[in-house]
């Protein structure tokens, strides 16, 4: 039986977040919670809006759909972003026990996967490179301008 949405579809959602957040001169990454074929969450990087380093996507998110769930745990959930997490938003992903994570870009400065050491928790299934030209072109753009 076919899936009505799939990875491509989920992501694209995340990629209009990230369009978003270049409109208001944020760092444009988006992201999407996905439950159950059903986004239950969106969001944009916010970090320059509410004046907050922890305003990444990923956060706005997960606080959104624990929410939503009433339940801090995510485990059923899969997590789109347009960006490879970085550090601190995978750790976050770890205690919600985040059940897959999809993302666009790899992100070769700050990225989770450059440590030596598992972020993530054990049950997390990731896949990378979904729409990783896209997700790559909105940063360069972006920080093209910053210069």
């Amino acid at each position: 039986m076919l899936q009505p949405f799939d990875d491509n579809y989920f992501m694209r959602q995340a990629y209009l977040e990230a369009e978003k957040a270049f409109e208001k001169d944020e760092v444009p990454v988006g992201a999407v919670l996905v439950c159950k074929n059903k986004v239950i969450a969106r969001s944009h990087n916010l970090t320059e809006q509410l004046t907050d380093f922890t305003a990444h996507a990923e956060m706005q998110v997960f606080t959104a759909g624990a929410d939503y769930l009433d339940n801090k745990y995510l485990n059923e959930c899969t997590l789109y972003v347009t960006l490879e997490p970085c550090v601190m938003c995978a750790g976050a992903a770890f205690w919600t026990r985040l059940g897959r994570l999809v993302y666009g870009a790899s992100d070769e400065r700050r990225g989770y996967s450059r440590l030596t050491e598992k972020v993530l928790h054990p049950v997390t299934k990731v896949t990378g490179g979904i729409m990783a030209e896209e997700c790559s072109d909105i940063m360069k753009r972006y920080f093209h301008l910053k210069r």
